[in-house]
């Protein structure tokens, strides 16, 4: 057992359990098997984070992570069109059991557990209210993308892979078999070059492949930490300026784009139904919009390859490209 000493006297004990201490400064720490790793949760949430993630770990320690607030948990929300996307998919079900929800919010974690029980994390950020509807840049939402890439880093320390997918997505095939092969990093572009290492093509952070090794963690570090430099800026924005840095070259991170012909997203023109496996609804503003557009894709989906319309295509997303039409209109006065 060990002592420790606070400025208001009390003493706390530690006994192989990293502990959140409130008006205490921490002289010793007793380490444990996850506290050196994720030291900023408390820790029954450290071993509930743990215990999910060794949960829906697939044999290779790979997890699918989505994170969400009250605004994506709400009845007919992004979140059923989520869940539903794995349902309707050719052989992605299977795939739910390997899903790692990350909640935001008491709300939305209250929620997840009703209907999707055993795959819920609530993860804590003190002084901040992440539960209402974020746009894209404004308010609390630069703050939110980088509190989910502290965590994703955090869990590479835990030695986990991750395929991350922004919950605004619709998974109808399996895509690990498009995954580029000895790949460090690789990500998702709004519009594909047709050469993967091109640095040229623009990241999207809403869909993303991570080797847990010695580089990714140090990326993800100094991609944090790049923050700093780039104030007001998105996890994706900050991205899309160090793809190219000499660092990466010096750490050996082997970085890869995805090709669009297989994680599609709205902000293309046109898709090809018989080989999307997971379409973003990004280039979108207003979740009503979203997931009318989301659910669009789903009814052609469900058309082609349940009830064999084998003519159907995918329609536009013209709720979205709409709201882009209008902010752009709305900006230009």
């Amino acid at each position: 057992m060990l002592t420790i000493s606070c400025s208001n006297g009390l003493p706390y004990y530690l006994n192989h359990v990293l502990i959140n201490v409130i008006c205490c400064h921490i002289d010793i720490i007793q380490t444990s098997t996850i506290a050196d790793n994720v030291g900023q949760f408390e820790a029954e949430d450290s071993k509930n984070l743990e215990r999910i993630l060794r949960e829906a770990s697939m044999a290779e320690k790979t997890v699918i992570v989505t994170m969400m607030n009250q605004a994506y948990a709400d009845l007919n929300s992004t979140f059923d069109v989520f869940l539903e996307g794995f349902q309707v998919g050719d052989g992605t079900e299977k795939l739910l059991r390997h899903v790692l929800v990350v909640c935001l919010d008491e709300r939305a974690y209250s929620h997840c557990v009703e209907v999707f029980p055993h795959r819920c994390f609530l993860l804590r950020t003190t002084g901040i209210d992440f539960s209402g509807e974020r746009l894209f840049t404004v308010g609390d939402y630069l703050e939110m993308m980088w509190r989910r890439t502290e965590f994703l880093g955090s869990s590479l320390k835990l030695g986990y892979n991750f395929l991350f997918t922004d919950m605004d997505t619709v998974w109808l095939r399996d895509p690990f078999p498009r995954l580029i092969p000895d790949v460090d990093f690789q990500i998702a572009c709004d519009r594909f070059n047709g050469n993967s290492s091109d640095t040229r093509n623009y990241a999207d952070g809403g869909f993303k492949f991570v080797v847990a090794n010695h580089r990714t963690i140090e990326f993800y570090n100094y991609w944090y930490e790049s923050r700093l430099r780039y104030p007001g800026n998105n996890e994706q924005d900050v991205i899309n300026k160090i793809k190219g840095n000499k660092y990466l070259n010096k750490i050996g991170l082997k970085m890869r784009f995805l090709d669009t012909t297989h994680v599609g997203n709205f902000c293309q023109r046109n898709w090809d139904i018989t080989k999307v496996c997971v379409m973003h609804g990004n280039c979108c503003i207003g979740q009503d919009n979203k997931i009318k557009d989301l659910r669009q894709v789903l009814d052609d989906w469900t058309a082609y390859f349940s009830n064999g319309d084998r003519a159907r295509e995918f329609r536009q997303p013209m709720n979205c490209w709409r709201s882009l039409r209008r902010q752009y209109n709305k900006e230009r006065g």
